[in-house]
């Protein structure tokens, strides 16, 4: 009866470790975006940050008013740079914010990373 129990333990602990080790790693890219459109400096880039942020994929979101563009982490497994841009473009019907040009950077942004301190938006 120990054995049996011994077994059935090893057994669950190799089948929990080979499922766990088949999980894919995040395939995390960056993408800077120039933004045109925003009006104002506190409601414009915390609307389009918010919103790209809520998008499933994204790791970090920051967006400055003043450079007029945004630095997006994202996992490439979950969502493109073409979807963000889509998001961007597609606030307010489309009618407010347009992304005119975007360039992948090798930098990785994570949430645990300051604003001011992060990404080179300013």
């Amino acid at each position: 009866m120990k054995t049996l129990k011994l077994f059935l333990l090893i057994l669950t602990f190799g089948l929990t470790t080979i499922s766990c080790s088949k999980e894919k790693a995040p395939k995390l890219k960056t993408v800077e975006v120039m933004i045109e459109g925003m009006t104002c400096e506190q409601g414009c880039a915390r609307l389009i940050r918010s919103k790209v942020a809520k998008e499933v994929g994204v790791q970090y979101a920051a967006v400055s008013f003043k450079a007029k563009k945004g630095v997006f982490t994202y996992d490439a497994s979950k969502t493109s740079k073409e979807n963000i841009i889509k998001k961007i473009n597609s606030i307010a019907d489309g009618s407010l914010y347009k992304v005119v040009s975007q360039k992948e950077l090798d930098t990785i942004y994570t949430k645990n990373q300051s604003f001011k301190k992060a990404p080179p938006v300013d």
